[in-house]
């Protein structure tokens, strides 16, 4: 009874298990995989995928080409849909912008790539890597 108590009066998760929760990652191997190749840092330190993360700690999340800076708000207790996982964490409004230009970037840099049709043959691949670096 006083462990119920105590679990509820101060909510607590392991890092790696809110990371999966939170949707940040598709399972609960490739969110302790990041957290120990130093992808996320707790309250700007690194940390270990077994770090106990509370409501007002503040986390930066490197996944693939995209950063996040997110408080966490709540500890869910389960992995829900994607608007209960939303609700658990707040990103940083600058997190925010820098994500959603980085987005936007990315999403011109792939109409500007010509495209061809079908699979390209060597000539095409090579006109392809000029393109790219010149």
């Amino acid at each position: 009874m006083d462990n119920n108590t105590t679990a509820q009066s101060d909510p607590a998760a392991r890092l790696d298990r809110w990371l999966w929760h939170a949707r940040f990652f598709k399972t609960r191997g490739l969110a302790s995989a990041a957290v120990k190749g130093g992808h996320v840092m707790v309250n700007g330190e690194r940390a270990k995928p077994a770090r106990v993360v509370r409501p007002g700690d503040w986390l930066d999340i490197t996944k693939a080409q995209q950063r996040w800076r997110v408080e966490v708000l709540a500890i869910p207790a389960r992995r829900g849909p994607a608007c209960e996982a939303s609700a658990c964490y707040s990103e940083d409004p600058q997190s925010r912008v820098r994500r959603e230009a980085q987005l936007e970037q990315r999403r011109l840099d792939r109409q500007l790539t010509p495209g061809t049709a079908g699979r390209p043959d060597q000539r095409t691949r090579r006109r392809l890597r000029e393109l790219k670096q010149g």
